[in-house]
């Protein structure tokens, strides 16, 4: 299992460190190792939310992910969406710039660093979007009952987290970003918001799985695909669109990976191999959480990485104004995550008690509405 499952990460590891090595020696290989090992501490989240999302794909999709998915990854956010950036905020072509990445590494990192507010827009309304949909959404389990009731009772105010989004674009516009950025910031915000909302939109239009639950009573069992949690599983159009939105969304976390990596080393070379060294391990430890049921056994690991996406949004907001140390937001990430994760096993009941407990309150709590 292991193995199948990780085996090109092992050998993308292998060649990555060792095509390190022959680029720039003992040092190129240290940083490649380094950088590798903060992108998985800073994405691991990520791989948590992307799990729940996959476990509703086919096994057929499961693999694009992991292949088609992975080149996206590692070529397009790693190596080709840096260069473009400084591309089109500094106003040069694209092999002006790429140039400029391999022989100006330090006007390369100025470049990067000065476009970072617009980035920072873009993935921290992506990313609060998501996390707002989620909390405000009703569910049967709760990890921190006394916070997040309440919240999904408000959430029931149709698009509660557009306006709460939308005000919090603006006031970070207003107040955070300087006088050359503001524009920017509000036009990357909004962006982030369309994104979010149009490929999420795509997604449900298309997703089935739902009439399939509801027609499976009446089907033989190997008429419909299901996943390892029991599940119906989206194919066709409906798991296209889910694949798009997890791209979308692994490119929202790796924003703050990407930056990050400047303080490491400024050789786009070297933060692509380290960088894409460490996605290749988010998306095998994504299907290894999707083929061994993991969420459906720590119930509130999926709470955890949601509140730690919260956090990521917030950081990514504040850092458009102030630089957030890349401990700080990959420690509140693992930090709510690890302790969801003592939460689940602290709290773990029989099957089906702890949900039949937890909608019991709902019921009564709804009633005496």
């Amino acid at each position: 299992m292991i193995l199948r499952t990780f085996g090109w990460s092992f050998a993308v590891t292998i060649a990555g460190l060792v095509a390190a090595f022959f680029y720039g020696n003992t040092q190129a290989f240290l940083l490649v190792a380094v950088l590798a090992v903060l992108e998985i501490s800073l994405s691991f989240d990520n791989a948590v939310v992307n799990a729940k999302v996959l476990e509703r794909m086919s096994p057929f999709w499961q693999k694009i992910f992991l292949t088609v998915g992975i080149a996206i990854a590692v070529f397009g956010m790693r190596l080709v969406f840096p260069v473009a950036i400084v591309a089109i905020t500094a106003n040069m072509g694209p092999i002006e710039a790429i140039n400029m990445a391999l022989n100006d590494n330090e006007r390369y990192k100025e470049s990067m660093e000065y476009a970072y507010p617009m980035i920072a827009g873009f993935g921290g309304m992506f990313l609060l979007m998501l996390f707002l949909d989620w909390i405000f959404e009703e569910r049967s389990a709760h990890w921190l009952p006394w916070l997040e009731r309440p919240l999904a009772r408000i959430g029931r105010l149709n698009q509660l987290s557009v306006v709460i989004a939308g005000g919090t674009l603006a006031a970070a516009a207003t107040w955070l970003a300087d006088d050359a950025h503001r524009t920017n910031v509000l036009i990357s915000g909004l962006l982030g918001m369309v994104v979010y909302l149009l490929v999420n939109g795509l997604g449900e239009l298309f997703d089935k799985t739902d009439e399939i639950d509801e027609q499976v009573e009446g089907l033989a069992g190997d008429q419909v695909q299901r996943g390892p949690s029991g599940l119906a599983v989206a194919t066709g159009k409906a798991a296209f669109f889910l694949f798009l939105y997890l791209e979308v969304l692994d490119a929202s976390f790796s924003f703050d990976g990407v930056i990050g990596a400047f303080a490491i080393s400024t050789d786009p070379v070297i933060i692509a191999l380290g960088l894409g060294i460490g996605a290749m391990y988010i998306r095998s430890i994504t299907v290894f959480l999707v083929r061994q049921g993991t969420l459906q056994e720590y119930r509130f690991l999926e709470h955890g990485a949601h509140w730690a996406i919260g956090a990521l949004a917030t950081c990514m907001v504040i850092s458009i104004g102030h630089h957030v140390p890349e401990w700080i937001t990959g420690g509140l990430g693992a930090g709510l995550i690890v302790a969801a994760l003592i939460s689940s096993i602290v709290r773990k009941k029989p099957e089906g008690g702890a949900e039949e407990e937890e909608s019991g309150k709902l019921e009564s709590e709804s009633s005496r509405v």
